[in-house]
């Protein structure tokens, strides 16, 4: 199977260990490295305001609280995973590279049909149009942090906590459509979380990295025509925005008496 990656080039996690995870199991034919600086940010904060009104005040506390009190020690949690995981997965030498601030460009279409992946693997922030997703054969590809069709878009392992739905803070392998987290289902991962010291983002990060060997096993199912999509039908559907500093409260205050 032919794969290629599309991510985030600032991102050290799924720069540094997807190209080597894709590689483990298939042949990484081309990386699309986005670009954005922080032209991405204030996108997202308009289509916050658009769902939440003013609790974006609320979304601000938390980023606010997050920063002071919980960040320092997420990152020197996923320094320690992004080394590890880089070990396992060292990456490829002579993959080729396409840089852009805009996945959904022309170059980026034409790089993909250039390099002829089978399936590709978006672990990116952007959402991607038909001319770009629908290039492979197989389709393209994200693992989402949260269960779905309940928690999709952003934060689903938050939401999914802060509601006290346990048995749904996981992960979800997904094949890319025209909607935010709707298309067809092919695999769910779940890990054991502590939720009075764990913080949401190692917890959802933990619910997709922890299954790396999981997903590589489904994505070589579906290129071998054996794993057919979930029937999602009948379900709750919901699109998540932004960790709000009151839920995130709630959360905590729930796990320590639980």
């Amino acid at each position: 199977m032919r794969t290629a990656l599309i991510c985030h080039r600032d991102n050290p996690l799924n720069r540094g260990v997807l190209p080597g995870f894709l590689a483990s199991f298939s042949d990484l034919v081309g990386i699309v490295e986005i670009d954005e600086g922080r032209t991405g940010v204030r996108p997202r904060l308009r289509r916050e305001w658009r769902r939440s009104g003013w609790r974006i005040l609320d979304v601000l506390a938390f980023r606010l609280y997050y920063r002071l009190r919980l960040a320092g020690r997420d990152r020197h949690w996923s320094r320690t995973l992004v080394e590890d995981l880089r070990r396992r997965y060292p990456e490829p030498a002579g993959v080729p590279v396409h840089r852009t601030a805009d996945p959904n460009s022309e170059s980026t279409r034409a790089f993909l049909q250039r390099v002829r992946p089978d399936a590709v693997y978006a672990a990116c922030k952007r959402i991607l149009g038909p001319e770009i997703f629908s290039v492979p054969r197989l389709g393209t590809f994200l693992v989402h942090p949260g269960i779905c069709p309940e928690y999709r878009n952003a934060h689903g392992c938050f939401w999914a906590l802060a509601r006290r739905d346990l048995e749904r803070v996981g992960a979800t392998l997904l094949r890319v459509d025209e909607g935010v987290d709707t298309g067809p289902v092919f695999g769910y991962y779940r890990v054991d979380v502590d939720e009075r010291r764990e913080s949401h983002v190692v917890i959802q990060l933990r619910s997709v990295y922890e299954n790396l060997p999981a997903i590589a096993r489904d994505l070589k199912r579906i290129d071998r025509g054996e794993l057919e999509p979930t029937d999602t039908s009948g379900r709750e559907s919901a699109a998540w925005g932004q960790p709000r500093l009151t839920d995130y409260l709630r959360w905590k205050r729930a796990a320590r008496s639980a």
